[in-house]
């Protein structure tokens, strides 16, 4: 199950092990994802770190890593494909894979159904 933060990233967590991304509806806000800054595989993180940062044709967003936890792998082919944020951001265009996550932040997270309610309360949705 994913679990979203108010900075509209995501993770789905499985057996020990993250994935993070940013929403459908952050990649539709930010329009032609165009470049991908992605973080280094072994970086530790905190909740709320810088974990990399996306430029469009409207803007740059740092992406903020949702948990604490340690960058495992990067998703490479999105240096030479940033499109894939904006074609599939909650599948293919994960950013990375984490270990070492801090169960206790998950709790703060949003399920995918408060996530949505979030989004028609902040007007943005």
């Amino acid at each position: 199950m994913k679990k979203f933060a108010p900075s509209h990233e995501w993770i789905e967590v499985k057996d020990g092990s993250g994935v993070i991304g940013i929403s459908a509806h952050a990649a539709k806000e930010l329009g032609d994802v165009t470049y991908v800054e992605l973080p280094d595989a072994g970086a530790t993180l905190q909740v709320g770190d810088t974990l990399g940062s996306v430029e469009s044709v409207k803007a740059a967003s740092d992406i903020y890593a949702p948990v604490g936890c340690t960058v495992d792998e990067v998703n490479s082919p999105l240096e030479d494909e940033p499109e894939l944020l904006n074609e599939s951001p909650q599948d293919r265009g994960w950013l990375c894979k984490v270990s070492n996550i801090r169960e206790q932040d998950l709790d703060s997270l949003m399920t995918e159904d408060a996530y949505k309610a979030f989004l028609g309360s902040d007007g943005a949705g």
